[in-house]
């Protein structure tokens, strides 16, 4: 029977082709327990915390992931997916349901927003990189903003540009995204660190007043375009 820990590839390309996929679902499952753990212990959750969760070692888990920062980089890999469809889906349904520009933004900033509400404590550990000891060459939190700043500019120049003569060019549709999204994402560290009262604002208030503020920003601009047609 095959050892789920041992390190050597079988010879034969089938055996080759199973064990890849065996170790994929192995990292899988690694990935899994290391969110359980966060969920449980908060965001500064240590790795003798999440073997424990995994039902196995330290060694085992950096045999998969070769270190602390492989296995941070995996979790927040986990989380950008999250993030991104997340956001797909919700400008996919407001798309359908016809909803306005300043209506598709608020989409937008709720999606990013619900992850933070929803799962604090992840949010937080791929935020602050807890077991991450070193200066990483990548930044995986970079990527996350990135991929959403992405997606924003792509709805920014498909929804608010108007006619193809009018639309902005995506230069500028992309620091409209990348202002937006750094907002979005203040707005959120600093939500997290306000403490647990009654005067705390509450996601849709959070939601309502990010999208007030960069539709206040926006519309003047689009109206003077749509004025010139």
């Amino acid at each position: 029977m095959m050892n789920p820990d041992r390190d050597e590839a079988p010879a034969t390309d089938g055996r080759t082709v199973r064990w890849a996929r065996h170790r994929e679902e192995r990292r899988r499952s690694l990935v899994d327990a290391t969110i359980r753990a966060i969920r449980r212990h908060g965001a500064t959750v240590g790795m003798d915390d999440i073997a424990a969760e995994a039902g196995t070692s330290k060694t085992v888990i950096y045999r998969h992931f070769e270190d602390r920062a492989g296995l941070y980089r995996a979790v927040a890999q986990r989380v950008d997916a999250r993030v991104v469809g997340g956001i797909a889906a919700a400008l996919e349904r407001s798309s359908a349901a016809g909803k306005d520009p300043r209506e598709l933004i608020s989409s937008t900033v709720d999606a990013y927003l619900e992850l933070v509400e929803s799962d604090t404590e992840l949010y937080r550990f791929v935020v602050n990189r807890p077991i991450v000891d070193r200066p990483l060459p990548d930044d995986p939190v970079g990527e996350l903003v990135g991929h959403v700043t992405d997606q924003l500019s792509r709805l920014l120049d498909g929804r608010l540009g108007g006619e193809p003569r009018h639309a902005p060019d995506p230069a500028t549709t992309r620091v409209w995204a990348v202002a937006l999204v750094g907002s979005v994402q203040a707005v959120a560290d600093d939500w997290l660190a306000a403490p647990g009262t009654s005067s705390r604002p509450t996601r849709r208030d959070l939601v309502e007043s990010l999208s007030e503020l960069a539709w206040n920003g926006l519309s003047p601009i689009l109206s003077d375009r749509r004025s010139d047609r």
